[in-house]
């Protein structure tokens, strides 16, 4: 007997049918006899809608309230999972946020998961019930309704997961797994059958949509097998598991790309101590986060052009910012560029292998294609190079690591 959670996305339980075809995969793990607990997301296109009516009602609104509004999709489902269930003749309940309860902290909006208290849903399993659990909420030190951010109830599935001390959290998605790279940009792409957490970690963050970011670092923390698999088909997905587990590791397990980018120059700045503070200081107090870095000293020692990215969506801001802060810097120009992409190559086996950095310049310079910006971590090379060389990039690189299916 195992102790499972699985988690349903908005497209999964996206109308009546759906939830009924996702109830019909929980009773398969309850007649296995396993014990499970069920997170579901809100009905695909229900949050949505529930914050447009929160823009039309209230321009600047209470974030209280916001979150009491839009943690209601995620009720409906639990109630019509947990209904359906006991009409296929399964002993179920639905549980909110508040509770069992998951207590969070008061930050309304985009709140972050304190504790989770799921004694009493263990001791449910022993009566043989399944507990349905409302993802993306909890509840905060003032006893009001909070949600996670958005892609929140990957989130509540895996701290319910750690909490449970479960053997697994399936994550039913539309996809049946996680794959080399975007297989709509390079066909080629293969599914991956393990990946470790810190390299799933590392594609969620670099712009792989199938895991929400903070989920895997939960899973990663305390130690939760995943498995991404599809609500529709009945097949393997992969599985996010300890590093430990996986025999024989690829050099390079994947690659990412992310067109939320955009790349800042600062030319002429003076090279001296307290010029990156004053460059970035002022970003950070706007909440402008910065991603790569590059600096480049003229001959002379006395100038350095800073380089840098941004997300796209705060390019303007950002100008705005160093525009405001311009005597203070120092700088002679700015030149901001916002069609760039950033393309990520991610492996453990990086640690024990040389010559990946190699492969990736070597691939990228034969098909004509300069790299802007470079930045490395200890399992993962980004690139930055013009939106226009995106796709040819991801294809070749796919193609150079021996990532290509068949």
């Amino acid at each position: 007997m195992a102790r499972i959670v699985m988690k349903f996305g908005g497209t999964s339980v996206a109308d009546i049918g759906r939830i009924h075809n996702a109830a019909k995969r929980v009773q398969r793990e309850v007649e296995a006899g396993n014990e499970v607990a069920v997170v579901v997301s809100a009905m695909a296109g229900v949050t949505n809608q529930l914050v447009a009516y929160v823009d039309e009602t209230s321009k600047i609104y209470d974030a209280r309230e916001y979150d009491t509004i839009v943690a209601s999709g995620e009720q409906v489902t639990a109630g019509l999972m947990a209904l359906r269930l006991q009409e296929m003749g399964i002993s179920a309940r639905s549980w909110l946020g508040w509770q069992i309860p998951v207590k969070t902290n008061d930050v309304h909006g985009k709140a972050r998961i304190q504790d989770i208290q799921a004694d009493e849903i263990i001791r449910r399993f022993g009566e043989g019930q399944v507990a349905v659990m409302a993802g993306f909420q909890g509840v905060s030190p003032m006893n009001r309704i909070t949600t996670l951010g958005r892609g929140g109830s990957d989130t509540s599935a895996v701290a319910l997961a750690a909490a449970l001390k479960a053997d697994r959290c399936d994550i039913y998605t539309d996809v049946d797994g996680v794959y080399t790279t975007d297989p709509r940009i390079v066909p080629k792409a293969r599914k991956i059958e393990k990946i470790s957490h810190e390299e799933m970690l590392e594609m969620a963050s670099l712009g792989a949509k199938v895991l929400q970011t903070r989920s895997v670092e939960i899973a990663m923390n305390h130690g939760v097998r995943l498995q991404v698999l599809s609500s529709f088909e009945d097949k393997p997905g992969t599985m996010v598991v300890d590093e430990e587990e996986i025999v024989e590791q690829q050099v390079v397990s994947g690659i990412a790309y992310s067109r939320d980018e955009a790349k800042i120059t600062l030319v002429k700045v003076a090279d001296k101590p307290g010029v990156a503070a004053a460059i970035f200081g002022p970003l950070t107090d706007n909440s402008i986060n910065v991603d790569m870095i590059v600096q480049s000293v003229s001959p002379d020692g006395e100038r350095t052009d800073m380089t840098f990215t941004v997300a796209r969506t705060d390019l303007e801001r950002a100008v705005s910012v160093l525009k405001q802060n311009h005597d203070k810097i120092g700088y002679e120009s700015l030149l901001s560029d916002g069609e760039v992409v950033k393309i990520s190559v991610i492996g453990v086996g990086m640690r024990s292998h040389a010559g990946v950095a190699q492969t990736m310049f070597r691939t990228l310079a034969e098909k004509g294609i300069n790299i802007q910006v470079i930045s490395t971590s200890e399992i993962k090379i980004s690139t930055l190079v013009s939106e226009e060389y995106a796709e040819l990039a991801m294809r070749s690189l796919h193609t150079a690591y021996g990532l290509d299916a068949g």
